[in-house]
């Protein structure tokens, strides 16, 4: 299958109003795939405790941070999320020289959650991959079918002040720090003769090919991407497409400049299709370390027409995130037995089966349809001009947050059920 889904952004103060860090993504996925917004609270481990991923199974740490996280239903990782200290990370599908077939090992939608959950910083969630990708690997089908769909990494990682692009092929890496303006990536790599960390071994690797003779400057991309550009047309359309786009609002980035991006249909980076854009995250992050980040997410597909942005912001005692959770079936699910994928179940979360219905009418019913879009935009506008006050003033009361996400749930619903 040819690449051709996500896109992820981010844009550093001076590109963005206010002393803000905007992180926005894209997750392009199989359009009959389930995509859930999830809550995970800090947890302490027991010193031999093992932590079960996707497919394989590895060492788990002392501490794992709060992370909220948009995913696949039917994986342990995720496409995309945040952590309490507000690192952000994305990843995207990527193919090059080195085959991305092989065993199962970590999806590089596991080492997104493993990231969140051990790092504090966005320099220390690139270590953290990188390290796990050097002694666990990198593999397995990225769909929940038996087609084999796999692929390589690359991650855009942000935090507080400064972001990172980390690109893999296997275990091979090489990673490039952002520490102002913008940046985006799609399904090619990107990283060229600017490396800030590195495989050690990652050089001599290529030289050991042929891929590099030794002696000229070494560009990452141009080292590792395939011989031929034909398959990553697709993707390079977008990441241009993407970069203009951001251009455009150079200076004026903000959360709703980032979502209009996310919508935008014309560029490609909100899919339709047989892939198309099953869940979106947009995250306003404060350079203040005393002000708290915004973390929208949709929880459902196309967020041009048919999805909300709904905010979580990281609290003590936070809740679940009961109606975008969807089914869990332990032992007994599909992906979990072996020979894997043999049947799928119904994953759908409450928010999704709604949103369906609400989808339907808005394909078949023009005038019905549109007052039903019109509310859901009042509604988003809403929350977020609530959530300016928090980005300005910070929280004082964090218990009338704990419901934050879920309550605004709830009001998308009621938009749907008033129509």
């Amino acid at each position: 299958m040819d690449p051709s889904s996500c896109d992820t952004f981010v844009a550093l103060p001076p590109s963005t109003e206010g002393q803000h860090i905007i992180f926005g993504k894209n997750s392009d996925r199989p359009c009959d795939e389930v995509q859930e917004v999830v809550y995970f609270a800090a947890r302490d481990h027991d010193p031999d405790e093992k932590l079960e991923c996707t497919y394989i199974e590895i060492e788990q740490v002392a501490h794992t941070y709060a992370v909220v996280l948009s995913r696949p239903a039917w994986l342990w990782g995720a496409e995309m999320g945040a952590n309490e200290h507000q690192v952000c990370i994305g990843n995207e599908a990527v193919w090059g020289r080195e085959s991305a077939d092989g065993e199962e090992a970590l999806l590089g939608m596991d080492l997104v959650r493993l990231g969140l959950e051990r790092a504090d910083t966005a320099e220390k969630a690139v270590d953290v991959i990188a390290d796990l990708l050097g002694r666990y690997g990198q593999g397995g089908s990225c769909m929940e079918d038996e087609c084999g769909f796999t692929y390589h990494n690359s991650f855009l990682v942000s935090d507080r002040k400064e972001a990172w692009v980390l690109e893999t092929s296997g275990k091979y890496w090489a990673a490039e720090k952002v520490e102002g303006g913008y940046r985006n990536i799609s399904n090619q790599y990107g990283i060229t003769t600017k490396i800030d960390k590195e495989h050690p071994e990652m050089r001599a690797y290529a030289q050991s090919k042929g891929w590099w003779d030794g002696k000229t400057e070494f560009n990452f991309a141009a080292v590792y991407s395939y011989l031929t550009t034909a398959r990553i047309e697709s993707a390079g359309s977008r990441y241009c497409d993407g970069k203009k786009l951001l251009e455009k609002r150079n200076g004026h980035i903000t959360a709703e400049a980032m979502m209009d991006i996310l919508r935008d249909k014309d560029s490609g980076i909100n899919m339709e299709g047989m892939f198309m854009t099953t869940g979106s995250m947009v995250s306003v992050i404060p350079t203040d370390p005393a002000l708290p980040g915004v973390h929208y997410f949709t929880a459902t597909p196309d967020p041009e027409s048919r999805s909300v942005f709904k905010p979580f912001i990281f609290v003590k005692n936070a809740r679940l995130l009961k109606d975008t959770t969807s089914p869990s079936f332990g032992s007994e699910d599909p992906v979990k037995k072996k020979p894997r994928f043999q049947s799928k179940p119904d994953r759908k979360h409450p928010l999704f089966v709604k949103h369906e219905l609400i989808a339907a009418i808005i394909e078949s019913y023009k005038d019905r349809g549109q007052k039903i879009t019109e509310g859901m935009r009042q509604l988003e506008k809403e929350m977020m001009k609530e959530m300016e006050k928090f980005l300005e003033q910070g929280i004082e009361e964090p218990d009338l947050l704990v419901n934050l996400f879920s309550s605004s749930v709830q009001k998308e619903l009621s938009v749907y059920n008033k129509s």
